[in-house]
């Protein structure tokens, strides 16, 4: 029984390779954006925190070096949150790069994959067809014989 050999089989594997190489990529830039965003939300919870210090502060009696320092520490926390959220969309669009390029990796590997199966049905053809045609000469010579 023959074999079958697909001629671009290597090439195959290499689309197996470079879209697992994009999956890693896409995995990364995703734990990366998972950082950034948990980044931004403990600022927010640090400026939640000393605006609640703030309300706690003038309700008992005023410490005026105390306010302008939580006051000063609320703006500071801002900035950094304007920063890290810059940070973030710059982390999304890595991820939405990423992918993009995954999705076309994965795509060029179907379009291999179906060459290839196409390849293989081709030869289940050609194989029957052989066979058929061992066959029939099996039979003319049988009767050929007689």
């Amino acid at each position: 029984m023959a074999k079958f050999i697909y001629k671009m089989q290597n090439i195959l594997n290499i689309k197996y390779k470079m879209e697992e190489q994009e999956k890693i990529r896409y995995a990364n830039a995703n734990h990366r954006l998972q950082q950034e965003t948990l980044k931004l939300q403990q600022i927010f919870d640090d400026i939640h925190v000393y605006e609640q210090s703030v309300r706690d502060n003038s309700q008992d009696m005023l410490d005026l070096m105390e306010l302008r320092r939580l006051q000063e520490a609320i703006m500071i926390k801002k900035e950094q949150a304007r920063q890290q959220a810059l940070a973030v969309e710059a982390a999304r669009m890595t991820v939405e790069a990423a992918r993009k390029r995954l999705h076309e990796v994965m795509i060029d590997r179907k379009t291999h994959e179906k060459l290839r199966e196409n390849a293989f049905e081709e030869f289940k053809v050609e194989l029957n067809e052989q066979e058929k045609k061992e066959v029939d000469e099996l039979v003319s010579f049988r009767f050929g014989k007689k």
